[in-house]
């Protein structure tokens, strides 16, 4: 039986001595004794941490809106908190004791739960990697590889002969693209090669193990190779995210090509291009697009594919989700101490504001992602102020008086 509640006198979680604390926390294993009907989780991240996963069942309530919330929690539950790695759970815990309820906050937060899931997984590794196999062939068939299949085909993603390497983060999207080049392996009308390639730019321990029990679960034979890009950029305060991104690219390219890759293949998708666009013109005034492919500029017969390209978002997490399948989010030094274990709202990226605005807009019209996807592939230069081609600017004017 788990311990008492804490008196209404214990105080900020600074405060507790280890007594109380161990009151407070609670591990994975000790609420999986505990009958369904007698606890509620519930997950104080941010909706862009949520939206990576959770324990199934949980309510989500922000901690920001717990105090607000409180009331819709049942008095006479058991209420289990988590966050990503335990530290505001404990406090929100804590808060909700002094207020009669009885709460726990889980030992080590969601990647505590994330690592027991994997070990569980990993038990039954073949019967479940068959299990997820067959939905992509069955039940996502359509959503998923047909779609996979088509953004081939169109963009010429893939020729014979080619060796790429499938570049894995340990997230969904690309642990979704490994198992579907590995089906369309299965179906190739021509040969070509796949390498899957992890990059440890400085994980943890935890973080690593997560990512090579997922690729063992899904048997993904995954080549890892080590760098120091998190330290690298730990003490950059202007655009961390933005100089780890280039640096773990020119990382992969060089790797993949030393391997003797010609490609490399990461997993934006259809969500991600329709992003891109509208973040260029709103917050960067300028008009692009994520690309399907490119060549790289740095390394001389390489070139980037995205296959993923025209697979929606909501049809990854179905998929994920059926599958009772648990992904990293981010692993880098900025978010171990975790963004959605912080309350200043700095986890709310542009990107995330530009997902809530897309939401929005479909409300009035169901067609605005097509709409958005199509705008770059429907480009009337005719009506175009001024546009850039190969690094030189082109207006109007130039031709105006000539036509």
């Amino acid at each position: 039986m788990p311990g008492p509640r804490a008196d209404g006198d214990a105080g900020n979680i600074f405060e507790l001595g280890k007594r109380e604390m161990e009151k407070v926390e609670i591990s994975y294993e000790e609420v999986k004794n505990w009958k369904d009907t007698e606890y509620l989780w519930v997950d104080l991240r941010d909706e862009g941490s949520v939206s990576y996963g959770g324990i199934s069942g949980a309510r989500w309530i922000p901690n920001s809106n717990l105090a607000e919330r409180k009331k819709e929690l049942p008095i006479d539950k058991r209420i289990v908190l988590y966050c990503a790695r335990g530290v505001v759970s404990t406090e929100a815990a804590v808060q909700l004791r002094k207020d009669g309820y009885e709460a726990y906050s889980l030992a080590g937060g969601y990647y505590s739960y994330l690592s027991l899931k994997m070990e569980e997984d990993t038990v039954n590794g073949t019967e479940r990697n068959a299990q997820i196999e067959l939905s992509i062939r069955k039940k996502f068939h359509k959503e998923l590889f047909t779609k996979f299949a088509k953004a081939i085909n169109e963009y010429e993603l893939v020729k014979e002969n080619d060796h790429i390497a499938v570049c894995i983060s340990g997230g969904k999207d690309s642990m979704l693209m490994a198992k579907l080049f590995q089906e369309l392996k299965r179906h190739n009308k021509f040969a070509f090669e796949l390498t899957f390639l992890v990059m440890d730019p400085g994980y943890s321990s935890a973080n690593r193990k997560i990512i090579e029990q997922n690729a063992k679960l899904m048997n993904i034979p995954i080549t890892i190779f080590e760098s120091d890009i998190f330290d690298a950029v730990d003490t950059i305060e202007k655009s961390p995210c933005y100089l780890c991104a280039r640096m773990r690219r020119g990382h992969l390219y060089k790797h993949a090509q030393d391997l003797g890759c010609n490609k490399i293949a990461l997993g934006h998708h259809y969500d991600d291009v329709i992003e891109t666009i509208l973040m260029g013109m709103l917050y960067g005034g300028q008009m692009q697009t994520m690309m399907p492919k490119l060549h790289s500029t740095n390394f001389a017969g390489m070139e980037l594919i995205r296959p993923l390209y025209l697979i929606r978002e909501e049809d990854i997490k179905h998929w994920r989700d059926y599958n009772d399948l648990h992904f990293l989010q981010c692993a880098c030094h900025f978010t171990e101490t975790c963004s959605s274990c912080r309350d200043d709202g700095t986890s709310n990226s542009k990107r995330l504001e530009i997902k809530k605005l897309i939401a929005d807009l479909k409300k009035v019209n169901p067609f605005v992602e097509s709409n958005i996807f199509k705008s770059v592939e429907n480009v009337s230069l005719s009506t175009i102020i001024a546009y850039k081609e190969k690094g030189v600017r082109h207006h109007f004017l130039d031709t105006y008086d000539k036509e």
